[in-house]
C-alpha cells in the first residue's frame, strides 16, 4: 500500500500506517525493527526513559515519531499528576510535558540534523497520544518548526483553553483525534479540571464506520447503543474500545477495495 507522506489533508493511506505504527510501538525491540524493515523504512532512535517510550524512523520521503501508551493504564489513570503548568501555547499537563521533556534535547537534535527534506508524521494510542500531541506543539508552537501531521487514537485531553486554542489556531488541520465508540480514555482529565482536546475529531461510531460530523446528541446515542451491544461480553465497553486492536480494525475499513 502506497503512503502519500506529502498529504495536506485527511488521508486513509497516512492514517492506516500510523494506526498500526502506533500499535507497533507496544511489541519489543526486535519486533519493532522487523515491522520497521518491512515497511522500507530504518530505526534512527529507540526511547525508553522513565515513563516516556517510542521510536523515530525513516526513509526517503518521511520521518515518522511514534510514542507507546502505558502498559498500565489503570494505575496511569489513578496515579497521575493532573496539575497544569506552563507548556507551549497554554498550561498543560505536567506529567506528561516531564515524560516528553526527557527525550527532547535528543529528539530534536536528530530533527535539526537528519530530517533535510523529509516530511514530519508523529502518532500514538493512549498515553502515547499525549506524549504525540505535547511533542507536536513543542516542535511546531516552540521551535517553528514544519509539521506535515498527528493522526492519534484515544488520547486524553492534555491542556487548558488557552493551549487548545493556540494548537488549533496552528495544527487543526493537520492533526486528527480517532475516538473508538465507548473508550473512556479521551473523556479524562475532565473538563471540569479546565482540560481541553485539540485537533481534527474523527468519531467510530458502535459499528466501527467513521462519523466525521456527529453531533453530541447523536454521540450520546450510538455510545448507548455501543453498551446495548456490549451487554453481557465480558470485560470494560469503556476499556475494550480503548484496544488499538479495535483501531486497527476500523482503520482498515477506510481504505479502499482492492481492485479484482
Amino acid at each position: 500500500m502506497a503512503t502519500n507522506w506529502k498529504a495536506t489533508a485527511f488521508d486513509s493511506s497516512i492514517a492506516r500506517f500510523l494506526g498500526e505504527a502506533a500499535a507497533v510501538a507496544y511489541l519489543d525491540r526486535v519486533s519493532v525493527d522487523k515491522a520497521v524493515r518491512g515497511w522500507k523504512m530504518q530505526v534512527v532512535r529507540f526511547y525508553d526513559v522513565q515513563d516516556t517510550q517510542g521510536f523515530l524512523i525513516q526513509n526517503d520521503q518521511a520521518m515518522v515519531l511514534v510514542f507507546r501508551g502505558t502498559q498500565s493504564l489503570k494505575d496511569w489513570m489513578t496515579d497521575a499528576d493532573l496539575n497544569l503548568v506552563n507548556g507551549p501555547g497554554g498550561r498543560v499537563h505536567e506529567g506528561f510535558i516531564c515524560a516528553v521533556n526527557t527525550i527532547w534535547r535528543d529528539l530534536w537534535k536528530l530533527l535539526e540534523e537528519q530530517r533535510a527534506h523529509r516530511a514530519l508524521w508523529i502518532t500514538g494510542h493512549s498515553l502515547g497520544a499525549a506524549l504525540a500531541t505535547l511533542t507536536a506543539a513543542k516542535i511546531h508552537l516552540e521551535k517553528g518548526h514544519p509539521l506535515n501531521g498527528m493522526y492519534n487514537f484515544g488520547s486524553p485531553r492534555v491542556g487548558d483553553d488557552q493551549f487548545a486554542r493556540s494548537f488549533d489556531a496552528e495544527l487543526a488541520a493537520k492533526t486528527f483525534r480517532f475516538v473508538n465508540n465507548n473508550d473512556i480514555v479521551p473523556r479524562i482529565p475532565f473538563r471540569g479540571l479546565n482540560y481541553r482536546h485539540v485537533g481534527t475529531f474523527k468519531y467510530f461510531d458502535h459499528t466501527g464506520k467513521l462519523n466525521e460530523k456527529v453531533t453530541w446528541d447523536e454521540l450520546l446515542l450510538d455510545r448507548v447503543k455501543g453498551r446495548i451491544d456490549d451487554l453481557l461480553k465480558p470485560g470494560t465497553d469503556g476499556m475494550k474500545d480503548h484496544a488499538m486492536t479495535r483501531y486497527i480494525k476500523n482503520l482498515v475499513r477506510l481504505l479502499p477495495p482492492k481492485p479484482r
